[in-house]
C-alpha cells in the first residue's frame, strides 16, 4: 500500500504522519505539503515528500501518482467557494492518478440549519463523495480540544469561560485521538471504502458550567462562566481575524448543534477516547 496524506506539516496531517510511520514502513507513506521547505523534519524521517497547492490541479496529479489510499486534510480557509475549488481539483487529480480510495477529514458542523459559516462545504463534500464513484470514507471530528490549553492562562486571568452558547453543551476530541483513529481506519479496510460515516468525540458533551468546573480543578484557578454574546465575543476576538466565522460556529453552538457524541472513536480503535479531564491534566502545564 502507499498512503498518501495531505496537509502533513498542520496540527492534524502531521500527527497523522507520525502515527501512521509507527504503523507501517516509511516506503508506504508519501507527505504531501504545500510549502516543502516547512517539511524538514519529515525529510529528516526518510518520508517521501511532494508538492502539492490544491489550486493547481497538474501538481496534485503528480503529487497522487502511485497512491492506494489518499487521506484528504483539507486546507483551513474559512472561504467556502475556495474549500470547494480545492476539494474539485482534487478530485479532478485523483481521476488522473487513478487513485481509488479517500478517506475525508471533516467536521461535524454540517447539518442543514447550521449557520456556521462552513457548513455549506461539510454538507458538500460528503454528497461530492458519494457521486465520484471513489471507494471512501468521512470521518467528522468534534471540536479539537487542543486549543484550550493555550487558552487557559486568559480564563483564568478572565475567571470565566465567555463562549457564547448558554446552556448548550459543546463535543470535543483531540487531534491526538483524531490522528489515532484516522490511522486506525486507514490500516482497517473492512472499516472504509464503502462511503461509511464516522464521528470522533469524547464520550460526552460539556456545559460551559462544567467545563469551568473541570478547568477549576485541574489548574487549581476558579473558572466560572458567564457568556457574553455573539457580537460581543466577535469584538473581542476580531484582531485574531477569524473572531466573525468562529462567531456563526458558536451561534449554532447555541442553537445546541456542536454537542454529538458516538462511540465510533471506540468502534475503530478498541478504546475510548481521552475524557476532557483527563486531556487537561495531561497537557496543563502550571508555571
Amino acid at each position: 500500500m502507499k498512503y498518501t496524506v495531505t496537509g502533513a506539516t498542520g496540527n492534524l496531517g502531521s500527527r497523522i504522519i507520525t502515527q501512521l510511520s509507527q504503523q507501517v514502513e516509511t516506503d508506504e507513506l508519501r507527505a504531501i505539503v504545500h510549502t516543502l521547505s516547512k517539511a524538514t523534519p519529515l525529510e529528516k524521517q526518510g518520508i517521501e515528500l511532494r508538492q502539492g497547492d490544491y489550486l493547481d490541479v497538474s501538481s496534485m496529479t503528480a503529487a497522487l501518482e502511485g497512491t492506494d489510499l489518499l487521506i484528504y486534510v483539507p486546507s483551513k480557509t474559512y472561504l467556502v467557494e475556495q474549500r470547494v475549488h480545492e476539494l474539485e481539483n482534487t478530485l479532478k487529480a485523483v481521476k488522473q492518478a487513478k487513485v481509488k480510495k479517500i478517506i475525508f477529514v471533516s467536521f461535524f458542523a454540517d447539518q442543514e440549519n447550521n449557520p456556521f459559516v462552513m457548513s455549506p462545504y461539510y454538507g458538500y463534500a460528503p454528497r461530492r463523495l458519494a457521486a465520484s464513484g471513489l471507494e471512501y470514507a468521512v470521518v467528522k471530528n468534534a471540536l479539537y480540544a487542543d486549543p484550550l490549553i493555550p487558552y487557559l492562562p486568559e480564563l483564568i486571568q478572565r475567571e470565566k469561560l465567555i463562549y457564547p452558547v448558554g446552556k448548550e453543551a459543546m463535543s470535543f476530541i483531540s487531534l491526538d485521538n483524531s490522528a489515532e483513529a484516522i490511522v486506525q481506519l486507514a490500516l482497517k479496510p473492512a472499516l472504509r471504502d464503502q462511503g461509511q460515516t464516522y464521528l470522533l468525540s469524547q464520550k460526552e458533551p460539556y456545559t460551559m458550567d462544567r467545563l469551568g468546573e473541570l478547568m477549576t480543578n485541574v489548574t487549581g484557578e476558579k473558572i466560572g462562566y458567564e457568556p457574553v454574546t455573539l457580537e460581543e465575543f466577535s469584538e473581542i476576538y476580531e484582531s485574531d481575524g477569524d473572531s466573525e466565522e468562529l462567531s456563526s460556529m458558536y451561534r449554532g453552538g447555541a442553537m445546541g448543534l456542536l454537542s454529538d457524541v458516538s462511540d465510533d472513536f471506540q468502534k475503530i480503535t478498541g478504546h475510548e477516547a481521552e475524557t476532557m479531564e483527563e486531556f487537561l491534566e495531561k497537557h496543563y502545564r502550571k508555571e
